[in-house]
């Protein structure tokens, strides 16, 4: 079994979303969760998954559709609970003692927010990597949006922009190349 410390668990979040005021009575919920796994010593991914969520407290707005492409009868058919998301990612990842990663905050914070709210158990450790800070402080620049980052890198984009797996999965790319580089000049 390989230790932990091979293992980087990438994962992002999209969210019910409105262009302008949340309508009254909803509020932001997340509706994908895509997450990979990067094993750190062959800078490869080793699995991947997107979990759909059917949200309880909001609905899915034509922006957010817009945005994601994710539509409310594609969650109606094939979504999950966000508890029954969370125990396939305890299940398939075991990322209690493995450090995870995001681009920025807001998926970390709003994956806590969500485990309260749900009362589900946080499936993460506390080591969290914000690899939008982290990338732009090895860079020795400012921070970047990752589409901006990916270009920068000369790594093609992959998938849709703001689909759960397809951010996870370019995120990880990242991390890769940084990695790489990082190895190269050691």
């Amino acid at each position: 079994m390989r230790k932990t410390s091979e293992k980087l668990i990438v994962l992002d979040l999209e969210a019910t979303c409105w262009d302008g005021t949340v309508p009254a009575g909803e509020q932001s919920e997340i509706i994908e969760i895509g997450i990979c796994e990067l094993d750190t010593k062959k800078l490869s991914i080793t699995q991947s998954h997107s979990f759909l969520i059917k949200p309880t407290r909001s609905t899915v707005s034509a922006f957010c559709t817009k945005l994601t492409s994710i539509t409310a009868e594609m969650l109606n058919e094939q979504g999950i609970t966000f508890t029954e998301a969370i125990q396939q990612i305890l299940d398939l990842y075991k990322p209690q003692r493995i450090t995870w990663a995001s681009w920025g905050d807001y998926d970390r914070n709003m994956l806590k927010q969500s485990c309260t709210l749900e009362n589900t158990i946080y499936p993460f450790g506390k080591t969290h990597l914000n690899i939008k800070s982290a990338a732009a402080l090895l860079l020795g620049e400012r921070e970047r949006g990752m589409l901006q980052l990916l270009e920068q890198l000369q790594i093609p984009h992959e998938g849709t922009h703001h689909r759960g797996l397809d951010d996870a999965l370019n995120i990880a790319k990242i991390w890769a190349v940084l990695c790489s580089r990082m190895r190269a000049n050691m």
